[in-house]
């Protein structure tokens, strides 16, 4: 059963911009923290937790942006600036729900 869905990779070049989505069919976003990561270690890129706080990793603070949109059980991660050492497969991941999504690929070439 997939229960969270990630879409908007691409490929970019250096500089541009691109959002990632991660929908989930049920309303979980607002009640537990979402992350999302990349690569195969699974970094953390960033979080928002139930209240809205948020956190990012150093490497992309200033660049990225996570939010969240309750009614339509979504969450963002918007990449500006975005460095061909970004380039990963994204992936999203709920606490409650305590699943990862198939991930989603971002290319960014130089």
């Amino acid at each position: 059963q997939v229960r969270l869905v990630e879409s908007g990779g691409g490929l970019m070049q250096a500089g541009e911009s691109l959002t990632l989505s991660c929908a989930a069919a049920e309303n979980v976003f607002r009640v537990s923290t979402t992350g999302w990561y990349r690569g195969k270690q699974r970094d953390l890129v960033a979080e928002i937790t139930s209240d809205g706080n948020t956190r990012y990793a150093d490497f992309v603070k200033g660049r990225f942006t996570i939010s969240r949109d309750n009614a339509k059980h979504t969450v963002y991660l918007q990449m500006n600036s975005l460095k061909p050492e970004d380039t990963a497969v994204y992936y999203c991941y709920n606490a409650l729900l305590g699943t990862w999504g198939q991930g989603t690929q971002v290319t960014v070439s130089s």
